[in-house]
């Protein structure tokens, strides 16, 4: 039981509540369900888990291996009090004050070659946040060789100022969607600020909702 600062309590029955007045109850039960993993808790990663979160998504896997720093905090979801905490921790701990109920896992580490099968399997939706190309190309190739259930997730090309219309969901493969819009990189110096990442992040958490409820069509 969550007490609230004006006195009000957010019980898990309170929560349910509100969901039930706003989704029909098969949607609630497919997202309550569903497990979707994300890699990188940065600027995109860290608003893709508050907006699943919100949503309701039953069970998030949060994998990271920074410590929150204080360049994080104009695009990233973190308070000033978290700087120094790892990532993962951090975001769990800003989940939880969105829905305590739900199951969030932890893991602070580098992701790598040699263990991505075992950091995301059970996963159906991976979500690809990380910085790096040669990141996101690496857990990509590697979950779709090596998890052939998983589908992927991934962002970039979201950097500076520019017109985010043009920031799309585009499916690549079977089994993976790409989102962002294909051109702008933080290298061309338009650096990265919180509108543009986070219309990103939302493209990502969309498309994780779509999938969830069509799972079965």
């Amino acid at each position: 039981m969550i007490q609230g600062i004006n006195g009000g309590v957010s019980d898990k029955e309170t929560l349910d509540k509100a969901f039930d007045a706003r989704f029909p109850s098969e949607i609630k039960d497919k997202l309550n369900k569903a497990r979707v993993a994300i890699a990188g808790l940065g600027g995109l990663g860290s608003n893709i888990a508050m907006m699943l979160a919100r949503s309701g998504v039953g069970h998030l896997l949060l994998v990271d291996f920074d410590v929150v720093d204080v360049t994080n905090l104009n695009r990233q979801a973190y308070l000033i009090p978290q700087v120094g905490r790892p990532k993962p921790q951090a975001l769990k701990e800003l989940l939880c004050q969105i829905n305590p109920y739900l199951e969030y896992e932890t893991v602070s580490l580098k992701v790598t070659p040699e263990n991505v099968a075992d950091i995301f399997a059970g996963y159906g939706i991976v979500c690809e946040a990380f910085d790096a190309a040669e990141q996101k190309a690496m857990l990509v190739q590697e979950v779709l060789t090596k998890l052939p259930e998983a589908v992927v997730v991934s962002g970039n090309g979201m950097a500076g100022y520019g017109d985010s219309n043009i920031i799309q969901t585009r499916q690549l493969m079977r089994r993976l969607y790409v989102c962002g819009d294909g051109s702008t990189d933080i290298g061309d110096g338009m650096g990265l600020m919180s509108p543009r990442v986070t219309i990103c992040a939302a493209h990502q958490a969309n498309k994780v909702i779509q999938l969830i409820l069509n799972s079965d069509k």
